[in-house]
């Protein structure tokens, strides 16, 4: 990704002088493509944004404030291209929003974030958590009615020790007169090394009316050997009823039963200028009979540039009886084609 570096002195305010210089990066990525998808009841054809990366416009920075600490911050909003309306919310930086500290200690950082769920699922995934394949469709990436970020959130990584890494994040529902109302929290253990990536992820998240906990475990690891990278991950998603009430079970991607479990076999292999994905993903709901699903993805992405890529990928997703992802009825098929490019700067 090209960078633009715009150096910030930072004044102060009292006496005037310099006390540190902040260097800022404006990033972004534009990702437009054609989409046709059919449910087996309806069928759309259109221009869709964000088919491999979300379109996003950025602004991170970092401050040296010495003795191995620094000030880090990351401003980060979501659009659609195809009309140019606003992602993921009507919020601004929709994406992430957040500022803190790095240093020996670890870094810590409080704003709108990633949960740990979605940081796994962003290595796990080869479709990128995007294109018309990705584990999105069938695995849910955060577990809340937020999804794959968490506003009002502590986040906590560990430095580096040998390859291992800890990550620790605490939404505060944000709710006045209800603590659990929103309440997130998650945490992740993993280890990279070489070739070799391994992680263990954990997500907890009660819904706004503080009944229901959705919690949600995976255990996902990679291994590049160069001809072929091979993907894999486990997940088991669980829905507690925390006062009594019963409500339906559902998530920003995929509704589910009280208990549900989902595996994810795939691969990315390097060809010419750009490399072959696939994956596959069952999902085994372990509360109802017949209600189990099934997607395959294929795709390829195809290199002009270091910035630049054209794109293309099909999927199926087969419902059973009681099954409806991605779906309006129950037990139908779904089926989605796309194709386009992204740039990155």
């Amino acid at each position: 990704m090209k960078k633009a570096l715009i150096p910030l002195a930072v004044f102060g305010a009292m006496s005037g002088g310099v006390y540190g210089q902040t260097a800022t990066t404006v990033y972004g990525i534009v990702d437009a493509g054609i989409s046709s998808e059919n449910t087996g009841k309806s069928s759309l054809t259109s221009v869709s944004s964000g088919n491999v990366y979300g379109d996003r416009l950025g602004f991170k920075g970092t401050e040296d404030l010495g003795g191995g600490m620094s000030a880090l911050y990351t401003l980060e909003m979501g659009f659609n291209i195809n009309d140019g309306t606003m992602g993921q919310s009507t919020s601004l930086f929709n994406r992430q929003s957040f500022v803190g500290l790095s240093g020996r200690a670890g870094t810590l950082t409080l704003g709108r974030q990633y949960t740990t769920l979605f940081r796994a699922q962003l290595d796990y995934d080869p479709f990128f958590t995007g294109f018309a394949g990705n584990a999105g469709h069938m695995m849910s990436n955060g577990g809340g009615t937020q999804g794959a970020r968490t506003n009002n959130s502590i986040f906590y990584v560990t430095p580096n020790v040998s390859g291992f890494e800890g990550q620790l994040l605490y939404g505060l529902g944000g709710q006045a007169g209800n603590n659990q109302a929103m309440r997130e929290m998650g945490g992740a253990l993993g280890y990279k090394n070489g070739p070799l990536n391994v992680k263990v992820s954990y997500h907890n998240a009660i819904d706004p009316a503080g009944l229901n906990s959705a919690s949600n475990l995976n255990l996902m690891a990679t291994y590049d050997f160069g001809a072929i990278k091979i993907y894999a991950s486990e997940q088991n998603n669980s829905r507690d009823n925390i006062e009594g009430t019963t409500t339906p079970a559902t998530t920003t991607t995929v509704t589910y039963g009280d208990h549900t479990r989902d595996s994810l076999i795939g691969m990315s292999m390097p060809f010419g200028s750009g490399s072959f994905r696939a994956s596959f993903i069952h999902k085994a709901d372990q509360t109802r009979a017949n209600a189990n699903a099934n997607q395959l993805g294929l795709g390829y992405i195809y290199a002009m540039s270091k910035t630049t890529d054209l794109y293309t990928s099909v999927s199926k997703i087969n419902n059973d009886a009681l099954s409806s992802i991605r779906v309006v009825s129950a037990g139908k098929s779904d089926r989605l084609f796309n194709i386009g490019m992204d740039h990155k700067f």
